[in-house]
């Protein structure tokens, strides 16, 4: 068995949960599966947001990998698809060629299309307004708000904006286009147009990750999580609180 090969394909794993929003310790538990199941003695790993090291033992050799993390976002059908490969390996024999090749088929599987995202996001949108209390005419007011969100963010990622400045100017266009709907008497609630708009920038899933983590001993992935969702909130209240500021300090009275 060649543990240089095994720990590339096992690493590789890991890094497309790792990169689609799984927690640490689901990455970590995936990674020795699959060391093991390809008949290493002995298998590591040590998963944080922004990397991955593993070491694996066999006959008394010791090879240990080092990948770097440099993207993370949300796809839970890739974390669900190497989850399934990975127990697989329990029930019957892959070769680790094949197995390194459906990783590569999952990892450069496409996503919904542009069109399906950037509806869904709109309507998600739309509908956080109304939870939080908002009518009709907030309803289309956010999803319009909420469609426009997911094309700035779209180009500003094609362009690899820094993140921080992707989430400020999400909030600030945010709250430009619904303080215009609202003069234009499109709009009843600003608060509610704004804050179901805004939903599509919060950090849920960094959140959530951040709160799993630590309850299960991974501190330092649970504080770099945290750390990382408060940046995003900072971003988000910097960019709307400039806006909102600028209209209500500089143009007067303009909100009611």
């Amino acid at each position: 068995m060649d543990l240089n090969e095994l720990l590339k394909v096992s690493t590789l794993a890991g890094k497309i949960m790792l990169e689609s929003g799984a927690e640490t310790y689901r990455v970590e538990e995936t990674i020795v599966r699959i060391c093991t199941s390809f008949g290493a003695d002995s298998a590591d790993s040590f998963v944080i947001p922004t990397g991955i090291i593993v070491t694996a033992t066999y006959n008394n050799e010791v090879s240990t990998l080092v990948r770097r993390i440099t993207n993370r976002g949300v796809n839970l059908n890739k974390i669900d698809k190497v989850n399934d490969l990975s127990r697989k390996l329990q029930c019957k024999t892959i070769e680790i060629s094949d197995f390194n090749l459906e990783l590569l088929k999952i990892s450069n599987s496409s996503r919904y299309s542009s069109l399906v995202t950037l509806i869904s996001s709109a309507i998600t949108a739309g509908c956080f307004s109304i939870m939080f209390g908002g009518n009709l005419k907030d309803f289309f007011t956010a999803t319009l708000i909420g469609g426009c969100i997911k094309i700035l963010v779209t180009i500003c990622q094609k362009l690899d904006i820094n993140e921080f400045f992707i989430n400020s100017l999400g909030g600030g266009l945010c709250a430009l286009l619904a303080v215009l709907f609202v003069k234009l008497n499109l709009c009843t609630n600003l608060d509610k147009a704004i804050i179901g708009s805004i939903m599509l920038l919060v950090p849920g899933l960094a959140i959530t990750n951040a709160i799993r983590d630590t309850i299960a001993g991974d501190f330092l992935s649970g504080i770099i999580k945290a750390a990382e969702a408060v940046l995003v909130a900072i971003s988000i209240a910097v960019g709307t609180g400039a806006v909102l500021s600028f209209f209500m300090n500089l143009l007067g009275k303009i909100i009611k």
